[in-house]
């Protein structure tokens, strides 16, 4: 049992879109990931979304309204729900989602996710 020091987490990675693991919960990834652009229309059908904003801001679009997120604040998205976060400078995320989930919502476009 460590603690975790979220910016140190993210000083070992520089590209965007690319969530890390840094921690288990229950049977839960505890993710840290760096945004910037968009990303694609998705939706996971099966689990709830959590973006909670470490720096920076993001929007989380949805198809009839866009949620931003600044520092300190975050948002669930409902599963079933389409999004896409879109981020215009650089901003730092933290994820909370079962293990396994694809960041795409589909297996075949997802990235691997590394623990750090």
């Amino acid at each position: 049992m460590d603690k975790v020091n979220l910016a140190d987490k993210l000083a070992t990675f520089s590209n965007h879109w690319s969530p890390h693991i840094i921690g288990q919960y229950n049977d839960n990834d505890l993710m840290v990931v760096k945004v910037q652009g968009e990303f694609v229309w998705h939706s996971h059908p099966d689990t709830d979304d959590l973006f909670l904003c470490l720096s920076g801001s993001v929007d989380i679009e949805l198809r009839d309204k866009t949620v931003t997120l600044n520092a300190g604040e975050l948002c669930v998205v409902p599963a079933g729900v389409e999004h896409r976060p879109t981020a215009r400078g650089e901003a730092h995320l933290l994820l909370i989602e079962p293990s396994g989930t694809p960041n795409t919502g589909d297996p075949d476009t997802a990235v691997h996710k590394p623990a750090i």
